[in-house]
């Protein structure tokens, strides 16, 4: 549950982040989660401490010195946040849910954007995407936290299908942060992650420790929270390994793909403090 204790942190936070990464935005406009501009209006020779993300590597090609790329700066950069609420989100083993972690992580970005007195937009996904429009305020914040805390879950997650509708919803390049536990088809993932790239994009794996290192073992019986199935089966020490490979070769082809499409991607236990969390991803921005 998101209450008003959350509030005051985000207040200290904010003012926090302010003093440790204002220096990192260049313009009139430093608003921590700044977009990376729109179109290209200029080149400048590279110097050190540049972003080196801002390397125009053809030019280097043809005159094999570094220069780096100017862009116009975004002033009205709309956030869209997509969060998955699918069964999986309501897993916990240490008191929070995937789902509780995830909203707080949206609903903290949502502060900064408003902060800046711009638009933003929490939508939640599973099966279906419900889409809310982005609007700006702090008594839309307000409203937005009042339904994610009412919210149930449910389904599946079908990610290349929620990101295709909402795609329709973009008009123009965008923030947009995705914050998921990842826990469905690769192909998928991957196909709606493609889909998003045109924008500046912030992906946010969500997981339990529980998930990762497999606590139980022995005879169990595992309960699918998406589908309902129940299997039997018994988790011996091989079967842990051979378990956590798949898992970590799963999570390193969301990352891949977030690298291929030069996405921001960050990846956070249930067990990590909310605050550091963010300030990871704010300080990479």
């Amino acid at each position: 549950m998101i209450d008003t204790e959350f509030f005051n942190q985000l207040n200290r936070f904010s003012l926090m982040v302010r003093k440790r990464v204002s220096s990192v935005y260049a313009g009139s406009r430093r608003a921590v989660l700044q977009g990376k501009g729109i179109e290209i209006v200029g080149y400048r020779e590279y110097m050190p401490g540049d972003d080196i993300r801002t390397i125009d590597w053809r030019v280097y090609g043809r005159t094999e010195k570094l220069y780096i790329r100017k862009f116009e700066e975004e002033k009205n950069v709309t956030t869209h946040i997509l969060l998955d609420s699918s069964m999986s989100m309501d897993y916990s083993s240490n008191g929070m849910t995937k789902f509780d972690y995830a909203a707080m992580l949206a609903c903290g970005f949502g502060y900064l954007v408003t902060r800046e007195n711009e638009k933003f937009a929490i939508s939640t996904f599973g099966e279906t995407i419900d889409i809310t429009p982005p609007k700006r305020g702090r008594g839309y914040l307000l409203h937005t936290i009042d339904r994610l805390n009412r919210m149930p879950l449910s389904g599946e997650t079908k990610f290349d299908h929620c990101t295709q509708q909402y795609g329709k919803m973009i008009r123009s390049k965008s923030l947009v942060i995705v914050i998921s536990d990842f826990l469905t088809d690769l192909d998928s993932i991957r196909a709606g992650l493609y889909r998003l790239a045109p924008n500046d994009l912030i992906v946010i794996s969500i997981f339990d420790p529980a998930e990762h290192d497999l606590t139980i073992a022995g005879d169990v019986k595992l309960h699918d929270m998406e589908t309902n199935a129940v299997r039997k089966t018994y988790i011996s020490p091989k079967m842990k390994e051979e378990y956590r490979k798949l898992l970590d070769d799963h999570f390193e082809g969301v990352r891949e793909t977030c690298m291929h499409i030069g996405a921001d991607y960050f990846s956070f236990g249930t067990n990590v403090p909310i605050f550091d969390a963010f300030f990871e991803a704010v300080r990479a921005r």
